[in-house]
């Protein structure tokens, strides 16, 4: 019995380590397009995009636009350009 509890214990403390490494954000760029970053990322200054937590939400008086992409790049003029 004692092995079963440890291999459960030493399998939920492997599965929480490797739970926590997945990292997702927003990312917004000064237009108004907002789209999710699967992985953190880091960004050129002058591209002049706000990276925000997974969590974030913009306000009433906020006016962001939400995409949809998959890959590593930005929205600009209303194009995906890849990195």
């Amino acid at each position: 019995m004692k092995l079963v509890t440890t291999a459960a214990l030493l399998g939920a403390g492997i599965l929480g380590l490797t739970a926590t490494t997945a990292s997702a954000e927003i990312v917004c760029n000064a237009e108004g397009d907002c789209w999710h970053a699967r992985e953190h990322r880091v960004y050129e200054p002058g591209l002049k995009l706000r990276v925000y937590p997974d969590s974030w939400k913009w306000g009433e008086k906020d006016h962001y636009r939400w995409r949809e992409h998959t890959g590593h790049g930005f929205w600009r003029g209303g194009v995906w350009v890849d990195l």
